[in-house]
């Protein structure tokens, strides 16, 4: 049995819609520390813990047992009583939480011990209301005023936030007033008394409001199994999304793991017309928001699986793309947003996340998304229903996009809060030099270069779809040009590999990093070169063993455990297979599928987390993790789609009523069947097997004519 990687400290994290807690496995949340109760980027309890006359509880076992259910079993300390002492190890509380908008706790003790026993049990509650990112920071302000109510009468505990217009507050008390509890000096107690054998349970009711608006905490206790909002959306994502058979468990495991990761990530957020559309979150505990890329990219590993997060990724982000420049948060006319928050500060506008508009990829990004949407679907209401924003996106491209005028997309914050990186690499020091010192702005990265090219051709192909001819043949022009334009400028022969970018005066920054696999990927790479980028980025100072790394391991700057100077970040590895297999090389493909999969294997629940450490693959060995990660981390999860869309050769034209596959099954995944793939309005279930070194195909359900093999 492989070692179990954990990833990030010990501690339980539950979540369901915009709320989420973060405990202690004992369930307790210290303060200081950056456990609690969120909501909507607002911590609400940032202290809990449980005593028995004063005496704290002993952990046995505790954890998640879903997204939004946690269990957790404590035992006695000996303790004092004025009817005498309680052994311990006597008595065993069981605490239970669910997460539905507000939250459930379900306090179960019994006494296994030979005589009755009377105590107090003490709850002890702090709310702070920060903000989630003076948390994070460690650098929390008040500006505002709490007030803490006990009502006797409606047995709620009430507490409070308000500054000027923003106000939160947190409501706790029994389910229906029963047992009575008091409050004092912080604490909520209940006197239990239990005979031998006997049993008390107490349902605490955790209710948030958001100024008027409320979100009730769930109604039943866990051991009636209740029906979470949260569950429904993962019990109809499984029912609907791709399915896979295979007799590799590892690769069963990671694909059914990605799939509850997922689903637990959905995020309601208004769409078009009011209405609730469900999109991708970035990941937890931190990223529990709408971001502009993350989302696009998870919507395009996951159009193989189920088209609907894509769907209301597009329009959510459409809904919300910039009209007008301002520079605090680094918006202009066209731009898609990059991340958007709803705490405190920005409300009060202290943060550009309102939204924030610092990223450079995401506009083509969803022109790219739209386009894959276009193909998974032929759904041409699609297009003509999003044409505005895509035309926007094609504006702010050429006018902002292109600072210069040179023909390449460059990126510089003109915001005093704003991220000096604006592509996926966005970390402070994720761009640097050979000789390690950092570029500084404008930079034209290389990746960007592809993802326009890219989004060109598909626009072009889109306006064909909608008889706008003209338009796409000067797309298609304009791609080629800026094809020939990069292959000009990136381009280093001797070291037989692309520039990591331009900096401001325009010089070659040739670093070796993993962005020049995106360019596979998007297909701005011509065919005799891209043997030559393959193998550069499987050289030993890029390849691990358990992925690409982002940063050559020869670079000054490298550093294994940082977050982007040397890590491995699954999706990245995942955009570089399907840009390996685009070329035909299928081989190092499904190495790359092999190392991001046996590296899934060894964290618990085969859940691949955010990132994890360069660290050189050693017999025997195992992934270590990066501090700080998140799992579930939706671009990270959705990287098995990916991978196995590498493998199978799936490419999607629903318009044309036909998906090809080119297929080719490595020695170790000799058989995958995959059922319920959606292309269009139809639904095919195709088996794969590998006999020799030759992949066969069957197609067991759907027209066998649509199937193209390349």
């Amino acid at each position: 049995m492989s070692f179990k990687v954990p990833v990030g400290p010990a501690q339980i994290v539950i979540h369901g819609g915009q709320t989420i807690l973060m405990s202690k496995l004992t369930g307790q949340i210290d303060y200081p520390s950056d456990k609690g109760l969120y909501f909507r980027d607002t911590r609400l309890l940032s202290a809990w813990a449980v005593y028995a006359n004063g005496e704290p509880w002993d952990l046995l076992n505790g954890g998640a047992v879903s997204y939004d259910v946690a269990r957790i079993f404590l035992i006695n300390r000996a303790f004092a009583t004025e009817d005498g002492a309680v052994p311990a190890q006597t008595l065993g509380l069981v605490l239970g939480r669910v997460i539905d908008g507000g939250m459930h706790e379900d306090l179960d003790i019994t006494n296994y011990g030979l005589k009755p026993v009377r105590f107090n049990l003490e709850i002890a509650l702090r709310c702070d209301f920060a903000d989630i990112f003076e948390v994070k920071a460690d650098h929390i302000v008040r500006r505002g005023h709490i007030v803490t109510e006990w009502s006797v009468i409606d047995q709620r505990l009430r507490t409070t936030y308000r500054n000027a217009d923003f106000h939160r507050t947190m409501s706790v008390g029994p389910h229906s007033g029963r047992p009575d509890a008091v409050y004092a000096n912080g604490r909520l107690s209940f006197e239990v008394k239990l005979a031998p054998g006997q049993a008390w349970h107490c349902c605490l009711l955790y209710e948030i409001t958001d100024c008027a608006k409320g979100f009730a905490a769930p109604s039943c206790c866990i051991q009636q199994a209740p029906d979470t909002h949260a569950a429904g959306i993962r019990a109809d994502w499984r029912r609907s999304a791709l399915k896979i058979r295979t007799g590799n468990e590892e690769v069963y495991r990671l694909f059914r793991q990605a799939v509850d990761d997922i689903a637990a990530l959905e995020l309601p957020h208004p769409g078009t017309g009011g209405t609730a559309r469900l999109i991708p979150a970035a990941g937890l505990p931190w990223f529990l928001a709408l971001f502009g890329r993350d989302s696009l990219i998870t919507s395009l590993q996951t159009m193989l699986v189920d088209p609907a997060f894509g769907l209301g990724t597009l329009d959510v982000l459409g809904t919300l793309q910039a009209r007008e420049r301002d520079d605090d948060r680094d918006a202009e006319p066209g731009k898609i947003l990059h991340e958007m928050r709803h705490g405190e500060l920005a409300h009060f506008k202290l943060i550009p996340h309102t939204p924030y508009y610092g990223t450079a990829d995401a506009t083509p990004l969803y022109l790219i998304t739209l386009h894959s949407a276009w193909l998974w679907t032929g759904d041409r209401a699609l297009l003509e229903r999003h044409l505005p924003t895509a035309e926007a996106c094609l504006s702010w491209i050429d006018i902002y996009g292109d600072r210069d005028g040179d023909g390449f997309q460059e990126y510089e914050t003109r915001s005093p809060a704003g991220y000096e990186n604006m592509s996926w690499k966005d970390a402070g020091d994720a761009v640097p030099y050979p000789d390690g010192t950092l570029v500084k702005g404008p930079k034209a990265l290389c990746e960007l270069q592809g993802y326009v090219y890219d989004a060109w051709n598909g626009m072009a192909e889109m306006f064909d779809a909608l008889g706008q001819g003209s338009r796409a043949e000067a797309l298609r022009a304009k791609a080629l040009a800026l094809f020939q334009h990069f292959n000009e400028a990136f381009w280093d022969e001797e070291g037989g590999f692309y520039a990591y970018a331009l900096d401001g005066a325009k010089r070659k920054v040739l670093t070796v990093a993993s962005n020049p696999g995106h360019c596979l990927w998007s297909g701005i790479v011509p065919p005799e070169r891209a043997g030559r980028v393959v193998t550069r980025l499987m050289e030993p100072d890029m390849w691990s063993g358990w992925g690409i790394r982002t940063l050559s391991a020869r670079h000054p700057s490298y550093n294994p455990y940082s977050y982007q100077c040397g890590s491995v970040w699954p999706h990245d590895n995942a955009i570089i297979a399907l840009g390996f297999k685009r070329y035909g090389y299928a081989a190092e493909a499904a190495c790359i599928a092999r190392d991001v999969s046996e590296a899934a294997s060894h964290f618990l629940l085969n859940q691949l987390p955010e990132l994890y450490a360069g660290v050189q693959r050693e017999p025997g060995g195992f992934p270590v993790q990066y501090l700080g990660a998140n799992v579930p981390q939706a671009w990270a999860a959705g990287s098995a789609f990916m991978l196995l869309q590498a493998i199978l050769g799936l490419r999607p034209d629903a318009p044309r009523g036909h998906l090809h596959i080119d297929p080719v099954l490595p020695p170790w995944l000799p058989d995958i069947t995959l059922t319920d793939l959606r292309l269009g309005s139809e639904r095919f279930d195709i088996r794969f097997w590998r006999v020799g070194e030759a992949t066969h195909h069957e197609v067991l359900r759907g027209d066998q004519a649509a199937i193209q093999r390349r």
